[in-house]
């Protein structure tokens, strides 16, 4: 016969609230009182009945989480962290792309698929907030990323500014003085780009240094080609430069790349240093010296406010909420020399 939660609480030794306290992962369970629990249900082979659990509670037990594109890194690394806090928390997650076109995040915002689950972790790249204002119902929504809407939702950020300050800040002390920013986009002021620029901008005021445009190439992608393609473009217009700046790690990557190419030695003649702390930054030749703007911290963040959304509704104040970066040091940039 199929095991209830009646005979695992029985094997346990526990009462039945505490069986489906395990199950459904809530934290003030005993460690040993949840070892025992874990272990009955597999010995027993139990599975709850979602389906009845759902009707129940009016809940589908599933959140959505929208990117714009899990072939970037940084997004697939995210994703990553979000599903494993999820599983935590006993739910699980509904991937979506978007390709960062407000079209599709538009759609995505208005979808039916949306019904099948309580709530959705977005990623928005192209959206605006008459966008935010017009969609449909009060479905629990948390945004991630950099520009910050002026809606009543719920905002999970990073410190973009303060963090590539921070960056050229690190740069400028080894004795760096001519930093070559790679990955600016053209009217951007409220998005990554714009924001980590800023941050920049404000590291060179701090120490007297001036602002060299020649210095800034904007890219249209944020990948390695993009990052490789800069650095070229700049050999090859003779611009002089110690150190590199990629406002992402893809980027800085790809400039790695490019400089051992030409015959630049990193960090000997050029130091290098991105932004986001991907996993393989650690492991490039040299590794990357990069900016950790708190990703754990953000997936967590993100979907416990979103849980938290779904179970009291409207009784959680919506919060913006910035976590803290750390800047990782490592071979492409290691100090002053």
């Amino acid at each position: 016969m199929t095991p209830t939660l009646h005979d695992v609480a029985r094997l346990a030794g526990v009462s039945i609230k505490t069986v489906s306290n395990v199950i459904n992962g809530h934290p003030h369970v005993r460690p040993d009182t949840r070892r025992n629990v874990e272990r009955a249900v597999a010995e027993l082979g139990y599975t709850p009945n979602l389906t009845a659990r759902n009707l129940r509670s009016g809940r589908t037990g599933a959140i959505a989480l929208a990117v714009p594109d899990l072939a970037l890194s940084y997004f697939a690394e995210l994703a990553g962290m979000v599903i494993a806090r999820a599983e935590e928390r006993g739910v699980v997650v509904l991937v979506e792309q978007t390709g960062g076109e407000r079209e599709r995040e538009r759609e995505l915002l208005r979808s039916p698929r949306l019904g099948l689950t309580d709530g959705l972790i977005m990623s928005p790249l192209g959206l605006d907030a008459a966008d935010l204002a017009a969609r449909p119902g009060a479905y629990p929504t948390v945004l991630l990323g950099e520009r910050v809407f002026d809606a009543p939702l719920d905002h999970v950020t990073m410190r973009n500014a303060e963090a590539a300050q921070a960056a050229t800040a690190h740069l400028l002390d080894a004795g760096r003085g001519r930093i070559a920013v790679l990955g600016a986009h053209d009217g951007d002021a409220d998005g990554a780009a714009g924001l980590r620029l800023q941050g920049h901008r404000a590291a060179l005021a701090a120490a007297g240094v001036a602002l060299d445009p020649e210095l800034i190439v904007a890219t249209r992608f944020w990948d390695r080609s993009g990052g490789a393609d800069a650095v070229r473009d700049l050999v090859a217009r003779g611009v002089a430069f110690d150190a590199v700046f990629g406002l992402n790690d893809t980027l800085a990557l790809g400039a790695i790349r490019a400089l051992q190419e030409a015959g630049l030695r990193v960090p000997h003649d050029v130091a290098v240093v991105g932004f986001d702390d991907l996993d393989e930054a650690q492991y490039s030749i040299p590794s990357l010296t990069t900016i950790d703007p708190g990703r754990r911290w953000i997936a967590q963040t993100a979907v416990d406010t979103l849980l938290g959304r779904v179970a009291a509704a409207s009784d959680i104040p919506h919060r913006v909420q910035s976590g803290e970066f750390t800047l990782r040091v490592r071979e492409s940039a290691p100090g002053r020399r």
